[in-house]
């Protein structure tokens, strides 16, 4: 038992769940914009039309034209509301218990130069060159 509470709180793990949880939650979003925007106005481009009640707009007479704002609001609240629930019952759990061990997660990035020759922006503040282009840095 004890290694596989190990396993789940290890960094990566959670980091990968979190992401999932995230990539799901956002293919939700993506679906019901094509669903209620995109693929109306396509079939309004074969030539149908609107027969559907609802908070969006009728592009002609037959519902596959109807563009459902209202599906897309509610998917938005959906996502919103979902990432909320996985920040506060997930993450915030998690940043507090790896705290307590001594270890920063999802924290804030260590800071960094800016290359002036190829605007590379994420080179260590110690840095006297650019790893991308090789051009001498200014001093921090």
């Amino acid at each position: 038992m004890k290694g596989f509470r190990n396993f789940l709180m290890r960094g990566d793990v959670i980091v990968i769940a979190v992401g999932l949880v995230v990539a799901t939650a956002f293919s939700t979003l993506i679906k019901a914009f094509t669903d209620s925007i995109i693929l109306p106005i396509v079939a309004r481009a074969q030539g149908g039309g609107v027969d559907t009640k609802g908070l969006g707009i009728a592009l002609g007479k037959s519902p596959a034209t109807f563009m459902d704002i209202g599906a897309l609001i509610s998917a938005i609240i959906y996502f919103i509301i979902f990432m909320a629930v996985v920040y506060f019952f997930i993450v915030v759990p998690y940043k507090h218990v790896q705290a307590r061990r001594g270890i920063t997660v999802f924290g804030d990035p260590a800071p960094a130069k800016t290359c002036p020759a190829c605007l590379s922006d994420d080179l260590p503040l110690a840095a006297t060159k650019c790893k991308y282009c090789t051009s001498d840095l200014p001093a921090a």
